[in-house]
Order: C-alpha cells, then sequence, then structure tokens
C-alpha cells in the first residue's frame, strides 16, 4: 500500500468520476483505475459501487475514506514537522535547566539565541539536576544546562562558564559592611540551606575546606525562597548572584577564601546526534564569553 494510492482513493472518493480526476491529476484514467483496483485488492473488498464512469462509496470506502483522511493529514504533518527539524532555521530546541541558572545566565544565552534566530523555537523545562538528567535519559530534552554532575557512560558534559557563589546576610548582620569574608568566619551562624543536593554538596564541600560543618536551619526551592528567609534574620546562605530583594534587607558580600565557585556547562546523550537546531543553539551559547 502506497500513499500515492492513498491520495487518489482520497480524491476519487471527492469527485466519484475517474475520467475528471484523470484529468485533474495528469494522469491517463486506465492507470488511475489500476491504482485503485491494486488497493482494493490489497485490502480484499471493493471500495466503490461504479455505475459507466461514476464511482459511488460503498459502505468499506466510507469506513476506510474516514482513516485515510486522518492518516494523510498526521502524514503531512510529520513531513512538516521533520522538514523543520531539518532546518536549523525553524527548528525547535528542548532545553532543561537549574533554576538557579534561570536568573542571569539562561536569559543571556536565549537573548543573544533569539537575536540572531528569531524563528527557532525554545521549549524550556526548569528542574533540580537529578530530574533534569533524567529527562535527558528520557529523550524528553535535547539538551540540560546543568552543573558539573557524577559522570554518566550514556551522557556528554561539556563546561562552559565558572559562576561565583557569594553569601548573602541580613543587612543588620555583624559582617553586613564587609567587601569581603572568609567562609570560615560563618562557622557560627545558622545557615539556610537549597534542598537541591547538588546544591548542598558544593556548600558543604566549601565548608569543609573553611574548616566547619554549616548548621542548616532551613530549606527552600529556590532562589528567591532562600533570599527571602535571609532577609528576615533566619540565617546566611551561600547562592549565585541574585537581583530581587531590596538592598536594605539583605546583603551580598564575595567570599575570599575559599573563592566559592561552580562549573556550569551543556549535557547531551552521547549515541544520539543532535538536531541541527540543537546544534546551532550549543555553538551560539559557546561563542560568547560570560
Amino acid at each position: 500500500m502506497e500513499w500515492q494510492q492513498l491520495e487518489y482513493f482520497q480524491v476519487v472518493a471527492k469527485t466519484e468520476h475517474f475520467r475528471k480526476l484523470a484529468e485533474l491529476l495528469s494522469i491517463s484514467q486506465p492507470a488511475l483505475s489500476r491504482s485503485i483496483a491494486k488497493l482494493e485488492e490489497e485490502l480484499g473488498v471493493l471500495l466503490f459501487e461504479r455505475t459507466g464512469r461514476s464511482v459511488k462509496l460503498n459502505r468499506y470506502g466510507k469506513v476506510f475514506l474516514n482513516r485515510v483522511e486522518r492518516g494523510l493529514k498526521e502524514l503531512s504533518l510529520g513531513i512538516e514537522e521533520v522538514n523543520q527539524l531539518k532546518n536549523p532555521y525553524m527548528g525547535t530546541v528542548s532545553l532543561a535547566f537549574l533554576q538557579t541558572l534561570g536568573i542571569t545566565i539562561l536569559p543571556d544565552i536565549l537573548r543573544r539565541f533569539t537575536e540572531q534566530y528569531p524563528h527557532v523555537n525554545i521549549q524550556l523545562h526548569q528542574n533540580k539536576i537529578s530530574n533534569s538528567i533524567n529527562q535527558l535519559l528520557d529523550r524528553e530534552v535535547d539538551l540540560c544546562l546543568i552543573s558539573k554532575f557524577e559522570e554518566h557512560p550514556d551522557i556528554r558534559w561539556r563546561p562552559l562558564l565558572h559562576q561565583e557563589l557569594f553569601v548573602y546576610v541580613p543587612s543588620n548582620h555583624r559582617l553586613a559592611d564587609k567587601t569581603s569574608i572568609e567562609l570560615a568566619e560563618l562557622s557560627k551562624d545558622s545557615f539556610i540551606g537549597y534542598k537541591e543536593v547538588e546544591m548542598q554538596e558544593i556548600i558543604r564541600r566549601f565548608c569543609a575546606e573553611a574548616g566547619f560543618a554549616p548548621a542548616v536551619k532551613y530549606e527552600g526551592d529556590d532562589v528567591s525562597t532562600l533570599a527571602g528567609l535571609v532577609s528576615a534574620g533566619l540565617g546566611v546562605t551561600i547562592i549565585p548572584e541574585f537581583h530581587g530583594v531590596a538592598r536594605d534587607k539583605i546583603k551580598r558580600i564575595p567570599l575570599s577564601k575559599p573563592h566559592c565557585i561552580r562549573e556550569i556547562g551543556f549535557a547531551w546523550l552521547k549515541e544520539k546526534r543532535l538536531s541541527p537546531s540543537a546544534e546551532l543553539f550549543l555553538a551560539c551559547a559557546f561563542r560568547h564569553q560570560f
């Protein structure tokens, strides 16, 4: 059964006339008749009642036409989608990213990309690092913008930049007026922790390097929640640079020892070839310095 046979059948069902359709399609009437007859032979039933040169759908033909029209429509949509994927300037990129990267880094990447390629559709999925990796492994996304993680045999990861982490303290904190501090100076403070396991491990590692284990009093799911808890005087936190909390309530202080940074990069599946649009997105991201 061929696609052309189905198209011929669909149009014959609408026109109910072989000669007129043959003229419309610029083929011979015998060739058209043979195509429909072959289709009927494959199905094992007649689809039309023939009266002279005219034809009319029988009950088999009516049932089959309903499915053929749906099928041809789906095939047309599929071809259109594939053509969009083949054209990097009209395709779609599905990207998973960490919530903390949606504040500064991701908007800059998206702005630069859409300025150059405005017709590429970007689908965004904000998630934790473990969920982002699962989305990638399940082929739900093309790319992940995440921090460095434990190596996985099926995933390729390429570093993009180093993101500095700062300590945020309440505006009335004893260290609030400092231009920089050593992390050890916060060893007796209560910490506002991040529920994301990856960030927890990073902070614990930095604190261990400074000679103490952080006393985590509260935890939050996102940067704005952590900053809000700090501004209420409930503790201190270490997060990427954050804009959105009044400076009279919270202070950002660089850390001089240790210098707290985390590595950010893109991850994608090793065995799956990226679509041209995703390759274009990666190239654009790595072309610019952050």
